[in-house]
């Protein structure tokens, strides 16, 4: 994945991490993924949104996880 497509700039979205040359963050991908669409619904519904550049946000949200612990509680 090319980790150059997601730039943190102060000017778009506050900051927020986002895809090169859009106005689509990475959580706002991450929020269509929860909402069940499908990564052919996301490209269709952003049409300046890469395939190159949904996967790099997808790579980069993951790898904001690497290393955490998950600990599943269940409850009574």
């Amino acid at each position: 994945m090319d980790k150059d497509l997601i730039v943190c700039d102060p000017g778009i979205l506050n900051g927020k991490p986002a895809v090169k040359g859009t106005r689509i963050s990475v959580a706002l991908i991450l929020q269509c993924i929860a909402s069940g669409m499908t990564r052919e619904d996301i490209l269709n519904g952003y049409p300046t949104l890469s395939k190159e550049g949904l996967d790099a946000a997808l790579d980069f949200a993951a790898s904001q996880f690497q290393g955490e612990e998950v600990k599943v509680i269940s409850g009574k």
